[in-house]
């Protein structure tokens, strides 16, 4: 899980947001992306007790869940029917 979180970023995210379409598709999205932060708070919270962590990876792992919380919040979004005014 851990081995591919510095090559993913935001403009990643973003395409992957237009590639979802359907609301299933989008809650299943949702429910893998809680997981992995979940998964992140879990290793983060165990590496920051350690003293010998390597710092640069903690501040990875650190990036990673807020992208990941990020993108969450922007599927969320899309679930969010539009209201007209």
């Amino acid at each position: 899980m851990l081995a591919g979180i510095a090559r993913t970023d935001s403009i990643r995210l973003d395409r992957h947001i237009m590639e979802i379409s359907f609301p299933q598709g989008i809650r299943s999205k949702l429910e893998q992306l809680r997981l992995e932060h979940r998964d992140l708070d879990i290793a983060i919270s165990r590496l920051a007790e350690d003293i010998h962590t390597n710092e640069l990876q903690l501040k990875r792992l650190k990036k990673r869940k807020l992208q990941i919380k990020d993108y969450i919040a922007k599927l969320e979004s899309l679930l969010i029917p539009d209201l007209d005014a």
